[in-house]
């Protein structure tokens, strides 16, 4: 299947230009706030919304795209056959809430199996992450170049909390390592500053529209996306996953205890 990857980038920003506006329109509105899984797995009606005109939008113009969506409103996806789209509406949800900051909209696309194209909108800063390994990456209309390949000890770690507390597969050996632990509450916060070398790793426990911008970026920089087990990343499961620099990556899971 032939795709152009700077025609789907380009949808991918106005796509996510429409859908910043909306929210930060949107977090000054009426917001109806309901729980999932427990009460810190919140949805709101603007998640709702929101993964809607996505969807729509894709559907739109790329007709027989398949989607795999957070909210419901997407299709079952069985295999990584074709054009994929991700879709994540809020990234962040908690924060959305609770903060009005520090929250995403996430959009990515594969195919056949294969990253193609990412997006992240950091919706209140206005700043969109975009891009694939065929034509780089930007924020906004600003070119980027990948960031050092440092190791753990020169950089700050992101950690998923409950993970960190828990010292689920002893990660704080890892983070002892490191020069600081930080905990943004958002992958796609996250995967900004580890595209912008202000972070060398990241891991936590993401679904498929958590991961699937993130990684296309990440690896187009240069950088590993590794499961927990260095295994191949399953796009359509959720796993635990770290992303990070070559180095850092390496590191991580020579000390890291999966058994």
């Amino acid at each position: 299947m032939q795709v152009d990857s700077k025609a789907i980038d380009k949808f991918l920003v106005e796509l996510l230009t429409e859908v910043g506006t909306r929210l930060r329109e949107d977090s000054i509105k009426k917001m109806s706030v309901a729980t999932k899984k427990n009460r810190n797995d919140l949805v709101t009606n603007f998640d709702k919304k929101t993964e809607q005109f996505i969807n729509g939008e894709i559907k739109q113009a790329y007709p027989d795209a398949t989607i795999v969506s957070e909210e419901g409103y997407g299709d079952l996806v069985k295999d990584m056959s074709g054009l994929v789209f991700f879709v994540d509406p809020i990234d962040g949800t908690m924060n959305f809430v609770k903060r009005g900051d520090n929250f995403a909209s996430m959009i990515a696309a594969y195919i056949d199996g294969e990253p193609l194209n990412g997006a992240i909108i950091d919706v209140m800063d206005n700043e969109i992450y975009h891009g694939g390994k065929e034509i780089g990456l930007f924020i906004n209309d600003r070119k980027i170049d990948n960031p050092k390949n440092l190791p753990l000890v020169e950089g700050l770690v992101d950690v998923s909390a409950p993970m960190a507390l828990a010292n689920k597969f002893a990660v704080q050996d890892v983070i002892k390592k490191s020069s600081g632990f930080r905990v943004y509450g958002s992958a796609g916060i996250i995967f900004g500053h580890l595209l912008t070398g202000k972070e060398v790793m990241y891991m936590s426990y993401l679904a498929p529209w958590d991961l699937a911008a993130g990684r296309v970026m990440c690896e187009a920089a240069g950088m590993s996306v590794v499961s927990i087990d260095d295994a191949p990343i399953n796009m359509l499961e959720s796993q635990v996953v770290i992303v990070g620099t070559q180095k850092v990556v390496s590191e991580a899971l020579k000390t890291l205890k999966t058994r």
